[in-house]
């Protein structure tokens, strides 16, 4: 089994231990990170998915990320327009994508605390779904 990783480095403090996470657990289950690409923030995570689900050797990918609330929508925003495309994405490719990317509406605080199980998750649910496909 062979996965891709997208890191968000916005927030960057958080979503390193994310990535950490991610690569410890897919080590654990005996998965092979062929592809780990960071990107600038969490909107620029669907067009580097799109390009890893074009590689064939790659099962799924795993997405990571941290959009926290500020005093805007601009959080909300983010994840209603990456999530969906995210899923399309998913299901035109045949390919699992996990969404491992923390909020929208939450802290900082919310966020740190959240961050591992986040990852953790997203690996599991990649490989579980690729597995079955």
């Amino acid at each position: 089994m062979k996965i891709g990783i997208v890191v968000s480095d916005f927030n960057k403090e958080i979503t390193s231990r994310m990535e950490e996470k991610a690569l410890e657990v897919a080590k654990e289950l005996d998965v092979e990170v062929i592809e780990n690409i960071h990107v600038h923030g969490a909107f620029e995570i669907p067009i580097i998915t799109n390009k890893l689900l074009e590689n064939k050797e790659i099962n799924g990918v795993v997405t990571l990320g941290a959009v926290i609330q500020g005093d805007t929508d601009h959080d909300v925003i983010i994840m209603n327009s990456i999530g969906p495309k995210l899923l399309e994405l998913s299901l035109q490719n045949n390919k699992p994508v996990a969404l491992g990317i923390l909020g929208p509406g939450i802290t900082r605080a919310q966020a740190e605390e959240r961050a591992e199980k986040y990852a953790e998750r997203a690996v599991k649910s990649v490989v579980d779904i690729a597995r079955k496909l």
